[in-house]
């Protein structure tokens, strides 16, 4: 498979790019002995060294004398279930205590993750190791552990930059994602749409064929009620929609009234049309209130959901939702930049390491992530992009991306680390960072028809222009 990148191997950190999110709350999985108290060692007394980094651990041979529990908390609740249909969180945890089998890993589980992760952070009580929420990258070093230096971590894994701050790298992605969208290959088909749409336009149509097809198919599912997909739009916005890796990061906080028609189909104005136009021309569900992310995903494999936009790591779960998985496929969004498509591409959520565990938890805590990283096949069975530098086998999600750039952003530039954070704030956007309000509100008025498309961009672009303003950024672009 030929896949192209545009890989500074960099990503701004106030991005979590997709969620993986389903099940019940407060979940907890034990494996690999009888639990412990969380933070305590058991057994003979051990210490880990004064220096403890990533790239010197070697799985197998470093630290297998450590004997204790660690607390990991993350957002996967659907790989707390005994049915999960991909490989849950217990069978991942007995084989690896195959090789560390005096390492005790109990895993908790939110579906609230996104704003319980913030809370329980502040409050100092997550454990050993969480996911990285929407935190600003001045404050890593408050509650992570360093991996190592910046120089050291590119080294060893893909999209070192997501969390780095000061030349040190504070998390280690759990999978890499490329953005674009899940889809019913067998509906395409069966509604005549033998093409891959590159444009919005293309894509509207192709929508707008399958419902002339068969009316009872839902063309587009919003996913409008659980909230957080609503984010997954807003991953689309860099690289996919500009093919400029240098967009979000560094001229998107410069750019006036970025959300105006470039007038070819391409930029952020390109990306919210397609949805607006989608729920305006009845190409969405019926009631958008009324959408459940878990009944989608057996919908979308049985072909009553024709396509939802999502991050790659979504197309497994939909493969395995029934019996029907080899129709699901994955394709980029449909904007064409100048004759070629992209992808914006990166990390997801990040495993980092409580800066105040003691030392024994942390060396146990980071043999667990660069064991999750290099030998566990986790990104794979994800259908992610593989985390470890040297990994290069990509799942069958990517079968339809051999022509499609990816696009990784890069850092913004020295001074303006969390200029992005700050206007994100003023401006109330949260662009693609938890900026699910802004998408909703724009179903709602696509729906009730009480404001036009335009409309709808330039209230975002009066804020965007009021938050540069008022911190007195300089236009450029």
């Amino acid at each position: 498979m030929k896949l192209k990148k545009v890989l500074a191997v960099s990503l701004a950190a106030s991005m979590v790019f997709g969620l993986a999110a389903c099940g019940s709350q407060g979940e907890t999985s034990e494996a690999g002995g009888e639990s412990q108290a969380v933070g305590t060692e058991t057994g003979a007394e051990t210490e880990a060294p004064e220096e403890l980094s990533y790239a010197n651990i070697v799985l197998g041979e470093s630290y297998t004398d450590i004997t204790t529990t660690i607390h990991v908390f993350n957002q996967r609740t659907d790989m707390s279930e005994a049915d999960y249909n991909g490989k849950n969180w217990d069978a991942y945890i007995a084989e690896f205590n195959e090789m560390y089998p005096n390492i005790t890993v109990e895993v908790e589980t939110d579906t609230n993750y996104a704003d319980d992760a913030i809370l329980r952070l502040q409050s100092g009580d997550w454990g050993d190791v969480m996911m990285i929420p929407a935190v600003d990258k001045a404050d890593l070093e408050n509650y992570f552990l360093p991996f190592g230096t910046l120089d050291e971590m590119e080294g060893e894994i893909k999209f070192a930059n997501t969390w780095e701050y000061g030349g040190l790298v504070y998390g280690v992605p759990s999978t890499g994602n490329a953005q674009g969208i899940v889809y019913n290959k067998r509906v395409f088909e069966e509604a005549g749409v033998t093409e891959l749409p590159k444009t919005p336009d293309e894509f509207v149509a192709a929508l707008q064929a399958i419902k002339d097809y068969d009316s009872s198919i839902i063309p587009l599912y919003t996913n409008y009620a659980d909230g957080w997909p609503m984010e997954q739009w807003d991953s689309q916005l860099a690289g996919t929609t500009t093919g400029d890796p240098a967009y979000k990061n560094q001229k998107l906080l410069h750019t006036q009234d970025p959300f105006r028609d470039y007038g070819d189909g391409t930029h952020p104005y390109a990306l919210y049309k397609v949805l607006y136009d989608a729920v305006a021309g009845g190409l969405t569900e019926d009631d958008y209130s009324t959408t459940s992310w878990e009944d989608s995903k057996g919908m979308i494999n049985r072909g009553e959901i024709a396509t939802m936009v999502l991050g790659s790591w979504a197309y497994s779960q939909m493969v395995a939702a029934d019996e029907h998985g080899e129709d699901i496929g994955y394709m980029p969004f449909p904007i064409t930049v100048n004759g070629q498509q992209y992808a914006s591409s990166g990390a997801d959520y990040s495993f980092a390491i409580n800066v105040d565990a003691d030392e024994t938890n942390q060396a146990a805590s980071m043999v667990f992530i660069k064991w999750m990283t290099e030998k566990s096949g986790f990104a794979f069975n994800e259908g992610g992009i593989p985390i470890a530098a040297d990994d290069m086998n990509y799942p069958d999600a990517y079968a339809a991306f051999g022509d499609v750039t990816f696009v990784v952003d890069e850092a913004a530039v020295a001074g303006e680390e969390d200029l992005l954070n700050t206007l994100n704030a003023d401006s109330s956007l949260m662009i693609d960072a938890g900026g699910k309000e802004k998408v909703q509100q724009l179903i709602e008025h696509a729906s009730m028809g009480d404001m036009t498309y335009d409309e709808v961009m330039d209230e975002w672009n009066a804020a965007w222009t009021s938050a540069q303003e008022s911190n007195g950024v300089e236009i450029t672009e």
